[in-house]
């Protein structure tokens, strides 16, 4: 059990059938009536962030997420195909419990599966991985003290910006979580 006046963040809790996780608190005393916690929590199976104030005693089944390294294997068109490394048990999971930044996973790779009493909610690709450039439009030598950026095509078919200086064929660094260009590999 999780009582409202021990929030920390990070906490994950069960309320009303949902999983949530604390992403800010502040305990508030004021000058006449009672103290309340007032809360940012995440909804962590759909992404929604609500507002909630709670009583200090308000208590809260703990919910455990499951977080399970596994590689990628393959998408089959309608469910991706992942393998537990340590069972050799494979695993599907559909197209809608993979956000965005999945563009950036490319087979083999390893990924974390994100669960809540065996129900996958969510797949969590590497922070940081290393993508060869297939297409682009050629670099020009001296153009690398602007700030100017163009579209490179990735070879897991992502389209990010990247300095004029990238060319087909560079293994760039990528940031998952933002999409970004960060340097050569």
């Amino acid at each position: 059990m999780v009582v409202a006046g021990d929030f920390k963040n990070g906490i994950t809790f069960d309320m009303e059938g949902q999983v949530f996780q604390v992403i800010e608190f502040q305990h508030v005393k004021p000058g006449k009536g009672a103290a309340f916690v007032r809360t940012k929590i995440k909804n962590v199976i759909t992404g929604a962030v609500i507002e909630r104030t709670f009583s200090p005693t308000d208590k809260f089944e703990n919910a455990y997420i499951d977080r399970k390294e596994m590689q990628y294997s393959y998408d089959d068109g309608d469910l991706y195909h992942f393998m537990d490394t340590e069972t050799w048990e494979e695993t599907l999971i559909a197209h809608d419990k993979v956000d965005d930044n999945f563009k950036f996973v490319k087979e083999e790779m390893i990924c974390k599966i994100i669960s809540y009493k065996g129900n996958i909610f969510g797949v969590e690709p590497p922070l940081f991985v290393e993508l060869e450039v297939t297409e682009t439009d050629p670099g020009f030598a001296g153009n690398t003290a602007t700030n100017t950026l163009k579209p490179a095509t990735l070879e897991t078919g992502a389209v990010i910006k990247v300095p004029l200086f990238i060319n087909v064929g560079d293994v760039l660094k990528i940031d998952t979580r933002t999409g970004e260009y960060l340097s050569r590999a």
